[in-house]
């Protein structure tokens, strides 16, 4: 097993290398199959691992592949290792599952693209670092992909690099994610001064221990590892674009619509939520920081959902929709559900890849049109992907016939969502009733704006320009291949995985994996035992948002106008997403602009240059000036000044004698 593992992580890193770097060699077509071939036996290998590891015997729950000392100074040991357990194992299912399905829509959505070697390439790059991620057993091999994936997603969002859109969606995605990764880069530090060892085992083991130090900054005594776990999140917030540090996402619907899966469906945004996973057993012990994990996923989960309702960019409001899912991912974790998280993180991970892919065709179809506005009908011309969406589409929202065959029986984020959302009840906690109210009112709005795009997109009459309308058409086959797998992920993972993720098989199932049991045990105990009530509500609101957007927008389309004339204050605060970014160019984009042009104007300009090399080269050109108009031409001229050189010099030599006597 140890060469499947080998050959999982470093496969997508040779193919970005051959794709990369021998494309004029090699061609287009040889990039796409030697990127693509790499990416499904990469696939076919991590299942071959995941049934070792998930339901292998208890001492094949835990393999670490030692490969390279990497850091050797003192006592700081760093060996470059593969931690393979249930966890890592589930999210080497979910990237190279999505990533090869992405990689190999990619041939027939880039088809067209003068760069397609280059960007294979950066797709298996970015699968290659995702992998590393995933797969590190301490926190500095952690780092070193979670970093990795920042770089690749700018190449990839600013892979169109002649548009200024794409150039400034990359950058500002790029500095974002550096804020984040700032707090995580302190909250390494801390773990590393506490515990001694960057180690995922021997954190763990520290973890009683740490739980007891306390710290002094700025004059306040803290709570040490619930600081470290704070500063931890912060990365988990940058990548996993929470609250405040989530602008980047939308923005990053600037790259072609695989990157937008790839990104935004189960890998670079999932990382954050991985993270807290993996340290779960130190998160366990720092329950304020758990706490506001709770409270920041609950936020992002309504605030996200809030803005999805008014978008008309086909791409955006899938985006915000994983801003919104990944909201119920983080409280699930903040309140202890940690294998909950996991499990939806997987089942988000088909169905949203699934939209993304779906949009892409959509796309497709119509000349790359992305507004829904312009769009109507699209069924007509793409029946295929039109049933595909709406298999995703019900995934999303949720719905299932509850108390069939014993779970219930539903699409995959039926069972995904409920749990979640059973399990923040069941904290019996203020903020997990927070979190479950926040995350019911969460499902309507998500089953409305996710049916809002099947009802505006597909239902009606075209509305769009009609010469758009008679070359549109079905996406290719190679295309929709990757849709009807993924479709069947969305439809049946979460029917199959109940058991193995949240119900009675999930301590045999997670082994020992870093998931937090003790914690895990408890709070799924009290998720399976709510009121009913609790269990209905997230159906019967997704039920609800499903009727409402149809009443808008198929029935009684003229109520979505009426509603924005009745309420423009709201809708407008929505649309323009909070003014969030308003507000961050104002705080802090003008402010560094500022500062920024007073150093180069005052600073680097008038001082540094201005008084010295820009100084000295003006001295010396307006010498260079005087000297010029020596350089008349005429003879008369030059022979005075010979004469006065002449002169100079018999001075120079006669006037220590003159004045010796």
């Amino acid at each position: 097993m140890d060469l499947a593992i080998k050959l999982i992580v470093l496969l997508p890193l040779l193919a970005a290398a051959i794709a990369g770097l021998f494309c004029r060699v090699i061609g287009d077509r040889p990039a796409q199959i030697v990127t693509c071939a790499a990416l499904l036996i990469a696939a076919a290998l991590s299942v071959f691992v995941f049934i070792r590891i998930g339901f292998g015997p208890d001492n094949a729950k835990l393999v670490v592949v030692k490969l390279f000392t990497w850091m050797d100074s003192g006592t700081f040991d760093v060996v470059w290792s593969l931690r393979i357990d249930t966890l890592t194992a589930v999210m080497l299912i979910v990237v190279t599952g999505v990533s090869s399905m992405v990689h190999v829509y990619s041939i027939g959505y880039m088809a067209e693209d003068p760069g397609i070697p280059r960007f294979m390439s950066y797709l298996s790059l970015f699968t290659f670092f995702m992998l590393m991620l995933v797969t590190s057993d301490n926190l500095v091999q952690l780092f070193f992909g979670w970093e990795g994936v920042g770089l690749a997603s700018y190449l990839l969002i600013g892979f169109w690099y002649d548009r200024k859109s794409a150039n400034d969606a990359a950058i500002k995605a790029f500095i974002v994610n550096r804020v984040g990764d700032f707090g995580f880069a302190l909250g390494i530090f801390a773990v590393w001064m506490l515990s001694g060892s960057v180690n995922f085992s021997e954190i763990f083991a520290k973890g009683p221990e740490m739980a007891q130090m306390r710290i002094t900054f700025l004059g306040m005594n803290l709570p040490a590892l619930e600081t470290a776990c704070l500063l931890l999140f912060v990365g988990a917030m940058g990548k996993s674009a929470q609250i405040f540090l989530h602008t980047w996402l939308p923005d990053a619907m600037e790259g072609p619509t695989p990157v937008s899966a790839l990104i935004h469906a189960a890998t670079m945004v999932t990382a954050g939520v991985f993270m807290v996973c993996r340290l779960s057993p130190i998160f366990e012990l720092a329950p304020i920081a758990g706490q506001i994990v709770t409270l920041i996923g609950a936020a992002t989960a309504f605030f996200a959902a809030t803005i999805g309702l008014t978008q008309f960019d086909i791409k955006r409001v899938v985006a915000y929709s994983t801003c919104s899912q990944l909201g119920y991912m983080f409280f699930a974790a903040g309140v202890g559900a940690y294998s909950a998280a996991m499990f939806h993180l997987m089942t988000h991970a088909f169905f949203k890849a699934l939209l993304f892919l779906g949009s892409g065709s959509v796309i497709h179809c119509l000349h790359h049109e992305q507004d829904m506005r312009k769009m109507g009908g699209v069924r007509e011309k793409a029946p295929q992907t039109f049933w595909l969406m709406w298999i995703g589409t019900l995934a999303l929202a949720g719905i299932g016939v509850p108390f069939v065959l014993g779970n219930g029986l539903g699409f995959a984020g039926f069972y995904s969502k409920d749990i979640m959302l059973e399990a923040a009840y069941g904290a019996h906690s203020t903020v997990g009733m927070i979190a479950f109210w926040l995350g019911v009112i969460a499902a309507f709005m998500t089953a409305f704006y996710s049916t809002r795009l099947m009802f505006m997109t597909f239902y009606g009459k075209y509305r769009g320009d009609h010469h758009t309308w008679d070359h549109a058409h079905e996406s290719p086959a190679i295309m929709l291949i990757p849709l009807y797998v993924l479709a069947v992920g969305a439809a049946l993972s979460g029917l199959v995985a109940y058991g193995w993720f949240v119900g009675h098989d999930w301590m045999q199932f997670w082994g020992t994996s870093s998931i937090a049991v003790k914690s895990t045990e408890e709070i799924l105990h009290h998720a399976h035992e709510v009121p009913l009530w609790v269990k209905l509500a997230p159906l019967v609101f997704a039920l609800s948002g499903i009727a409402l957007s149809y009443l808008y927008y198929v029935a009684m389309p003229h109520l979505a106008e009426a509603t924005v004339r009745r309420f423009p204050g709201i809708h407008a605060l929505f649309y323009n997403k909070w003014y969030f970014d308003e507000l961050y160019d104002v705080l802090f984009v003008k402010p560094a602009v500022a500062i920024g042009r007073v150093f180069w104007k005052k600073g680097d300009g008038a001082t540094i240059d201005g008084l010295g090399p820009d100084n000295i080269a003006a001295r010396a050109q307006d010498m260079a000036g005087a000297l010029s108009r020596f350089q008349s031409g005429y003879l008369y001229h030059y022979a005075f000044a010979m004469l006065v050189g002449v002169v100079a010099l018999v001075t120079y030599f006669m006037y220590p004698v003159l004045m010796g006597r």
